[in-house]
């Protein structure tokens, strides 16, 4: 059993979603502590569930919980009436977790490389994070990685979908999220459920991604809820703003850390495109013309670790939108496409959703 999970809005990655794999059971390559403690702490999560149907003839459920949980069926109804996303019986259950996060992620690099480190599963195949259901571990864990000279950037993930090997609950630790970013991860997560590709992390998070952006639309227009739409654009473009930037400096790290040069000289310049970096995203954000929540994501703790768990998350996602806008915005053209993607082998699969982005230049 695999768990996808997504983090969570938080001071450091506000509404910066980042997708992340955590294997609970079936995980063969780890050690057997790793497996233990995925198995507790996700059959933890599945035996609270509670059916939404008996918490809204519940008299004693709070009117603000039965409100969202309310919502959250008219948007599970509408993902598979609208989007053709599979249902089964996700979203149709609720856990307080009683804590603000269901699993902490660790994402890992090396000192001198952009891409990041990869563990590898039964089921899904090698991915690039590695999940825990209590931060301690993951502290734990990025320490070790830490003391053999690997960066590391550990975060909270807020929702996990189990790939269809069960049915996902409703969590308290996102039940709250305002209502495009609920629909969204909803969206998201049921996408892997669609479509999941074995060791391909980034085409994985990418295509959900361009699910998500695709079924809020859809999601907001349904009502004409055009100013709505129009926030929600605004914060997605933001967000994309900041990959496009990401990206364009792991390309230039990446040149850094292949040079015929010293470790020394690499270092320094790492550290000089890092503050280049940080600059340009402030002056992204004086182009904005209003203060960000993301300053703290730019800070001392930024490495090759933390750019490489953004990139997972959007560099294939101008691909993904070329295949949709050539299909005038048929989800199941999508659909089929990318997993006819999906299965060639990974460099033809790459080759060619990188023609696919050139095309949109």
């Amino acid at each position: 059993m695999s768990f996808i999970s997504k983090r969570a809005p938080r001071s450091s990655l506000p509404l910066l979603g980042v997708s992340l794999l955590v294997m609970a059971l079936l995980a063969g390559c780890t050690s057997l502590g790793y497996y233990s403690h995925s198995i507790k702490g996700g059959l933890g999560i599945l035996t609270r569930r509670r059916s939404i149907e008996s918490l809204l003839a519940d008299a004693a459920t709070p009117p603000e919980l039965r409100a969202r949980l309310e919502l959250v069926l008219d948007i599970r109804e509408f993902a598979g009436r609208e989007l053709a996303l599979p249902l089964g019986g996700s979203y149709r259950s609720y856990v307080d977790l009683e804590r603000p996060y269901a699993v902490w992620t660790v994402v890992a690099a090396e000192e001198l490389s952009s891409e990041p480190v990869e563990w590898c599963f039964l089921i899904a195949g090698c991915v690039s994070y590695r999940g825990y259901f209590s931060p301690e571990k993951a502290e734990r864990f990025a320490g070790k990685l830490r003391r053999k000279g690997l960066e590391t950037d550990v975060g909270g993930a807020a929702a996990f979908s189990t790939l269809g090997w069960f049915s996902d609950p409703v969590l308290s630790s996102f039940v709250d999220y305002p209502e495009s970013e609920l629909a969204g991860l909803v969206f998201h997560e049921l996408a892997h459920q669609r479509l999941y590709v074995k060791d391909d992390t980034t085409f994985n998070e990418s295509f959900a991604t361009v699910v998500e952006l695709e079924g809020v639309r859809r999601w907001l227009l349904q009502d004409g809820r055009e100013e709505a739409l129009a926030a929600y654009r605004t914060a997605k473009q933001r967000q994309l703003e900041i990959a496009d930037l990401v990206r364009s400096y792991r390309v230039r790290l990446a040149a850094v850390y292949t040079e015929e040069r010293s470790e020394e000289w690499k270092r320094a310049r790492k550290e000089e495109l890092f503050e280049e970096l940080r600059q340009a995203y402030r002056d992204l954000e004086t182009s904005w013309g209003e203060p960000s929540r993301y300053s703290t994501w730019f800070g001392d703790g930024l490495n090759n670790a933390r750019l490489a768990s953004l990139g997972a998350y959007y560099d294939l996602v101008p691909a993904f939108e070329t295949l949709l806008a050539q299909a005038d915005g048929d989800l199941n053209f999508l659909y089929d496409e990318a997993a006819a993607l999906g299965k060639l082998p990974r460099a033809d699969r790459r080759e060619g959703l990188r023609e696919l982005q050139e095309s949109r230049r």
